[in-house]
């Protein structure tokens, strides 16, 4: 899924040349410039890619995968206090 999102990446760098709508005075609903309908869109689909980007592309914390002590929850996740102090803070 990682090359799959620097692919949309690569695509959304590409489509975001828009060369075709510079000189075109369409207005669309009436009132919105196509070109600037072109780029709210872009944008849109950008903050598609980011998030798809932070669900399947984002690095893991190695920290969050500690295993939770459920004898003494105040001391999981700090090796400092349970192995120093014997779980005392």
């Amino acid at each position: 899924m990682k090359y799959a999102i620097w692919g949309l990446v690569l695509l959304l760098i590409i489509l975001h040349q828009d060369l075709w709508f510079w000189d075109d005075a369409t207005l669309v609903f009436g009132f919105m410039p196509i070109g600037l309908l072109y780029h709210a869109g872009i944008s849109v689909a950008a903050a598609v890619t980011w998030y798809l980007a932070t669900l399947y592309a984002w690095p893991i914390d190695p920290a969050e995968d500690t295993p939770v002590n459920s004898e003494n929850p105040a001391t999981s996740g700090n090796p400092v206090i349970s192995e120093n102090n014997g779980g005392e803070a």
